[in-house]
């Protein structure tokens, strides 16, 4: 079993900054994602961190904009946001998956799942 807490959200203007935390305990698991989901949307993955290597992956609608990353001390995992713009308004998941596949962004990979956090962003 694995237990995933999001924390970070808030509301921020265009062009500010969040960083979300997702703090893990439990079960190793080979992938790590963040997800988003807007009101009325489908869920959609926004970054995937494969943690053997470190590999990071990212949507384009936020490549050079989002950054994840991890600190193994802290079992967190982190979701740096820069240059927010108001369609990156959405409930934020934190997802994780015993293993990895090439289909990181496809919410049925994940078998567990946070709770979510709320970022807004504003014109």
């Amino acid at each position: 079993q694995v237990h995933l807490v999001e924390s970070g959200g808030g509301s921020v203007k265009a062009g500010g900054s969040l960083r979300l935390s997702c703090v893990a305990s439990g079960d190793t698991c080979d992938l790590i994602a963040w997800f988003r989901q807007a009101q009325g949307k489908e869920r959609e993955g926004v970054a995937a961190l494969y943690p053997p290597t470190e590999v990071p992956f990212y949507a384009d609608s936020v490549k050079g904009r989002f950054a994840i990353s991890r600190d193994n001390a802290k079992n967190t995992v982190y979701l740096q946001m820069d240059n927010l713009e108001p369609e990156d308004t959405a409930m934020y998941y934190c997802a994780a998956a015993r293993r990895f596949t090439s289909v990181m962004f496809l919410p049925q990979t994940y078998e567990y799942w946070g709770q979510g956090t709320q970022v807004t962003v504003s014109s």
